[in-house]
Protein backbone atom coordinates (compact mmCIF):
# COMPACT_ATOMS: atom_id res chain seq x y z
CA UNK A 1 0.00 0.00 0.00
CA UNK A 2 1.30 3.47 -0.92
CA UNK A 3 0.81 6.06 1.83
CA UNK A 4 0.77 9.58 0.46
CA UNK A 5 -0.12 11.52 3.63
CA UNK A 6 3.40 11.77 4.99
CA UNK A 7 5.78 14.43 6.24
CA UNK A 8 9.47 14.56 5.23
CA UNK A 9 11.94 12.82 7.56
CA UNK A 10 13.96 16.05 7.74
CA UNK A 11 11.17 17.65 9.79
CA UNK A 12 11.69 15.07 12.52
CA UNK A 13 15.47 15.35 12.24
CA UNK A 14 15.39 19.15 12.56
CA UNK A 15 12.77 19.27 15.31
CA UNK A 16 14.00 20.27 18.78
CA UNK A 17 11.14 18.35 20.37
CA UNK A 18 8.66 15.73 19.16
CA UNK A 19 5.39 15.13 21.01
CA UNK A 20 3.72 11.77 20.41
CA UNK A 21 -0.04 11.59 21.00
CA UNK A 22 -0.72 7.88 21.29
CA UNK A 23 -4.19 6.35 20.96
CA UNK A 24 -5.31 2.82 20.26
CA UNK A 25 -6.24 1.65 16.74
CA UNK A 26 -9.83 1.22 17.92
CA UNK A 27 -9.95 4.87 19.04
CA UNK A 28 -8.69 6.02 15.65
CA UNK A 29 -11.34 3.96 13.87
CA UNK A 30 -14.04 5.40 16.13
CA UNK A 31 -12.87 8.94 15.39
CA UNK A 32 -12.93 8.16 11.66
CA UNK A 33 -16.50 6.77 11.82
CA UNK A 34 -17.61 9.86 13.78
CA UNK A 35 -16.37 12.06 10.93
CA UNK A 36 -13.53 13.64 12.92
CA UNK A 37 -10.81 12.75 10.40
CA UNK A 38 -12.24 12.60 6.87
CA UNK A 39 -15.38 13.76 5.12
CA UNK A 40 -18.32 11.29 5.33
CA UNK A 41 -17.92 10.10 1.72
CA UNK A 42 -14.34 8.92 2.45
CA UNK A 43 -15.05 7.03 5.68
CA UNK A 44 -15.93 3.61 4.27
CA UNK A 45 -13.09 3.69 1.75
CA UNK A 46 -10.63 4.59 4.49
CA UNK A 47 -11.85 1.75 6.74
CA UNK A 48 -11.24 -0.71 3.90
CA UNK A 49 -7.77 0.65 3.15
CA UNK A 50 -5.28 2.35 5.46
CA UNK A 51 -7.49 2.44 8.54
CA UNK A 52 -7.55 -1.33 8.89
CA UNK A 53 -6.50 -2.38 12.38
CA UNK A 54 -3.31 -4.15 11.26
CA UNK A 55 -2.10 -1.02 9.49
CA UNK A 56 -2.83 1.17 12.50
CA UNK A 57 -1.02 -1.23 14.82
CA UNK A 58 2.05 -1.14 12.56
CA UNK A 59 1.92 2.66 12.41
CA UNK A 60 1.69 2.88 16.19
CA UNK A 61 4.65 0.52 16.60
CA UNK A 62 6.74 2.61 14.19
CA UNK A 63 5.95 5.80 16.09
CA UNK A 64 6.84 4.30 19.47
CA UNK A 65 10.02 2.76 18.08
CA UNK A 66 11.09 6.12 16.63
CA UNK A 67 10.63 7.75 20.01
CA UNK A 68 12.52 4.95 21.77
CA UNK A 69 15.43 5.25 19.32
CA UNK A 70 15.61 9.01 19.83
CA UNK A 71 15.57 8.62 23.61
CA UNK A 72 18.29 5.98 23.50
CA UNK A 73 20.46 8.11 21.20
CA UNK A 74 20.25 10.98 23.67
CA UNK A 75 20.91 8.67 26.61
CA UNK A 76 23.93 7.17 24.83
CA UNK A 77 25.43 10.63 24.23
CA UNK A 78 24.88 11.64 27.85
CA UNK A 79 26.17 8.33 29.25
CA UNK A 80 22.79 7.41 30.69
CA UNK A 81 21.52 3.84 30.89
CA UNK A 82 20.35 2.12 27.72
CA UNK A 83 16.68 1.25 27.22
CA UNK A 84 17.32 -1.41 24.58
CA UNK A 85 18.89 -4.81 25.05
CA UNK A 86 22.45 -5.19 23.69
CA UNK A 87 24.21 -8.54 23.45
CA UNK A 88 28.00 -8.86 23.60
CA UNK A 89 29.67 -12.16 22.60
CA UNK A 90 33.21 -12.77 23.88
CA UNK A 91 35.31 -14.22 21.06
CA UNK A 92 38.65 -15.97 21.44
CA UNK A 93 40.89 -18.23 19.34
CA UNK A 94 39.14 -21.31 20.71
CA UNK A 95 36.97 -23.10 18.13
CA UNK A 96 33.81 -22.60 20.20
CA UNK A 97 33.70 -18.88 19.31
CA UNK A 98 31.65 -19.52 16.17
CA UNK A 99 29.14 -21.48 18.25
CA UNK A 100 29.00 -18.61 20.76
CA UNK A 101 28.40 -16.08 17.99
CA UNK A 102 25.46 -18.05 16.65
CA UNK A 103 24.04 -18.48 20.15
CA UNK A 104 24.47 -14.75 20.80
CA UNK A 105 22.81 -13.91 17.49
CA UNK A 106 19.79 -16.09 18.37
CA UNK A 107 19.56 -14.39 21.77
CA UNK A 108 19.75 -10.96 20.15
CA UNK A 109 17.09 -11.91 17.61
CA UNK A 110 14.67 -13.10 20.29
CA UNK A 111 15.24 -9.97 22.37
CA UNK A 112 15.29 -7.67 19.30
CA UNK A 113 18.68 -6.50 20.53
CA UNK A 114 21.82 -5.18 18.86
CA UNK A 115 24.61 -7.73 18.55
CA UNK A 116 28.26 -7.04 19.35
CA UNK A 117 31.30 -9.32 19.52
CA UNK A 118 34.62 -8.50 21.18
CA UNK A 119 38.05 -10.05 20.76
CA UNK A 120 40.67 -9.08 23.35
CA UNK A 121 44.22 -9.29 21.99
CA UNK A 122 47.14 -9.43 24.43
CA UNK A 123 49.64 -6.71 23.38
CA UNK A 124 52.61 -8.99 24.08
CA UNK A 125 51.27 -12.14 22.45
CA UNK A 126 51.34 -12.60 18.69
CA UNK A 127 48.68 -14.78 17.10
CA UNK A 128 49.69 -17.59 14.81
CA UNK A 129 48.60 -17.46 11.19
CA UNK A 130 45.80 -19.97 11.87
CA UNK A 131 44.61 -18.06 14.94
CA UNK A 132 44.56 -14.76 13.04
CA UNK A 133 42.60 -16.40 10.23
CA UNK A 134 40.11 -17.82 12.71
CA UNK A 135 39.54 -14.43 14.36
CA UNK A 136 39.00 -12.88 10.91
CA UNK A 137 36.54 -15.68 10.11
CA UNK A 138 34.64 -14.90 13.32
CA UNK A 139 34.61 -11.21 12.38
CA UNK A 140 33.13 -12.09 8.99
CA UNK A 141 30.55 -14.35 10.62
CA UNK A 142 29.61 -11.59 13.06
CA UNK A 143 29.02 -9.24 10.13
CA UNK A 144 26.86 -11.85 8.38
CA UNK A 145 24.78 -12.17 11.56
CA UNK A 146 24.21 -8.42 11.57
CA UNK A 147 26.57 -7.65 14.45
CA UNK A 148 29.45 -5.26 15.09
CA UNK A 149 32.89 -6.77 15.73
CA UNK A 150 35.20 -5.02 18.21
CA UNK A 151 38.94 -5.57 18.70
CA UNK A 152 40.52 -4.49 21.99
CA UNK A 153 44.17 -4.62 23.06
CA UNK A 154 44.64 -5.43 26.73
CA UNK A 155 46.64 -7.68 29.02
CA UNK A 156 43.60 -8.11 31.27
CA UNK A 157 40.78 -9.84 29.41
CA UNK A 158 38.19 -9.44 32.17
CA UNK A 159 38.76 -5.70 32.56
CA UNK A 160 38.74 -5.18 28.78
CA UNK A 161 35.41 -6.99 28.38
CA UNK A 162 33.91 -5.07 31.31
CA UNK A 163 35.06 -1.71 29.92
CA UNK A 164 33.70 -2.61 26.48
CA UNK A 165 30.37 -3.66 27.98
CA UNK A 166 30.04 -0.38 29.85
CA UNK A 167 31.13 1.71 26.86
CA UNK A 168 28.52 0.16 24.56
CA UNK A 169 25.80 -0.11 27.21
CA UNK A 170 25.67 -3.90 26.98
CA UNK A 171 22.90 -5.69 28.88
CA UNK A 172 23.76 -9.33 28.08
CA UNK A 173 27.23 -10.93 27.85
CA UNK A 174 27.72 -14.33 26.23
CA UNK A 175 30.93 -16.27 26.84
CA UNK A 176 32.10 -19.85 26.72
CA UNK A 177 32.92 -22.21 29.52
CA UNK A 178 36.53 -21.88 30.67
CA UNK A 179 39.09 -24.07 28.90
CA UNK A 180 41.50 -23.84 31.85
CA UNK A 181 42.43 -26.83 33.94
CA UNK A 182 41.11 -27.20 37.48
CA UNK A 183 44.47 -26.17 38.92
CA UNK A 184 44.59 -23.03 36.78
CA UNK A 185 41.11 -22.07 37.93
CA UNK A 186 42.08 -22.56 41.57
CA UNK A 187 45.29 -20.57 41.13
CA UNK A 188 44.17 -17.71 38.88
CA UNK A 189 40.39 -17.85 38.96
CA UNK A 190 38.10 -17.83 35.93
CA UNK A 191 36.98 -15.12 33.54
CA UNK A 192 33.41 -15.64 34.73
CA UNK A 193 34.42 -14.87 38.31
CA UNK A 194 36.14 -11.68 37.15
CA UNK A 195 33.14 -10.52 35.14
CA UNK A 196 30.77 -11.21 38.03
CA UNK A 197 32.86 -8.79 40.08
CA UNK A 198 33.14 -6.17 37.34
CA UNK A 199 29.61 -6.26 35.92
CA UNK A 200 26.95 -5.82 38.57
CA UNK A 201 23.94 -5.00 36.38
CA UNK A 202 24.66 -7.14 33.32
CA UNK A 203 23.40 -10.68 32.73
CA UNK A 204 26.09 -13.29 31.99
CA UNK A 205 25.35 -16.31 29.79
CA UNK A 206 28.00 -19.01 30.19
CA UNK A 207 27.65 -21.51 27.35
CA UNK A 208 28.87 -25.04 27.95
CA UNK A 209 31.13 -26.13 25.10
CA UNK A 210 33.05 -29.28 24.36
CA UNK A 211 36.77 -28.84 24.90
CA UNK A 212 38.66 -29.69 21.68
CA UNK A 213 41.16 -32.53 21.98
CA UNK A 214 44.89 -31.71 21.81
CA UNK A 215 44.39 -28.00 22.49
CA UNK A 216 43.16 -25.50 19.94
CA UNK A 217 42.34 -27.06 16.61
CA UNK A 218 41.86 -23.68 15.05
CA UNK A 219 42.82 -24.66 11.50
CA UNK A 220 40.28 -27.46 11.27
CA UNK A 221 37.51 -25.28 12.69
CA UNK A 222 38.38 -22.41 10.34
CA UNK A 223 38.23 -24.71 7.33
CA UNK A 224 34.86 -25.97 8.51
CA UNK A 225 33.48 -22.43 8.78
CA UNK A 226 34.80 -21.43 5.37
CA UNK A 227 33.08 -24.41 3.77
CA UNK A 228 29.65 -23.55 5.23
Amino acid sequence: MVVRERIPDRLLDDASEVLVVDVTPETLQERLIEGKIYAPEKIEQSLQNFFQRRHLVALRELALREVADNIEEGAFEQQICSIHERVLVCVSTYPNSAQLLRRGARTASVMKARLFAVFVAHPERFLTKDESLYVETCEHLCSQLGGEFLRVNSANVGEAIAETAKKYHITQVVLGQSQKSRWELLWRGSLVQQLVRYLKDIDLHVIATEKPPNGKKVKAQTDKLNNQ
